[in-house]
């Protein structure tokens, strides 16, 4: 069985944290490839910050063409809106029924799964690997944490609204990001 980690995420833009998370869990786990799921519209966010579907998913195939483990993934585009991650991991296990797909999200996420669309479905019927973040609630999950599993990756406070906000701030977000998402970026004047 090939094992695969999906990232659903805007990827409003991709940046180095993602591709950092990724490769470490690729590197560190059993997991052989990551998936980055970019989503359309996810329900818990504003819309009207979000690029088109087709840039954010060239910014992502641009880091995917980097990596030979990493795939982007638009299959959410073809499915009703908004986006909800338990009939994107349905249609994906129907699909590619070699595969045994693993959810990854960061820990701030794992406060919230409780409020997701059939969350106890997700959890008692895939393996979830949780990654570390600083400023992730005190709180306890409201979910059984049967197949969940904690991994130490690297803690990496980078967000994509903080990149966005420094464009427009006319700040220096090269660090941030791969050299051609930057250039992607910076070449078609988005998000100024």
């Amino acid at each position: 069985m090939n094992k695969v980690g999906l990232f659903f995420g805007s990827f409003n833009p991709i940046h180095v944290g993602h591709v950092i998370i990724a490769n470490h869990i690729v590197e560190h786990t059993d997991l052989k490839e990551v998936w980055f799921v970019v989503s359309p519209h996810n329900p818990l966010k504003d819309k009207k910050t979000l690029l088109t579907d087709h840039l954010r998913l060239q910014m992502v195939q641009l880091v995917c063409d980097e990596y030979k483990s990493f795939k982007a993934n638009n299959i959410e585009f073809g499915l009703p809106q908004p986006s909800y991650t338990v009939d994107s991991l349905a249609f994906l296990s129907e699909k590619y029924p070699e595969k045994e797909f693993t959810l990854l999200m960061g820990e701030d996420n794992l406060v919230t799964l409780h409020k997701w669309k059939n969350a106890q479905f997700i959890v008692d019927n895939y393996a979830i690997m949780v990654y570390p973040r600083i400023h992730s609630h005190e709180n306890k999950p409201e979910i059984s944490l049967q197949n969940i599993q904690k991994i130490d990756a690297p803690i990496i406070e980078i967000s994509s609204t903080m990149i966005r906000k420094m464009i427009q701030e006319k700040k220096n977000i090269k660090p941030l990001l791969t050299p051609k998402v930057y250039d992607f970026i910076d070449g078609s004047n988005l998000y100024k």
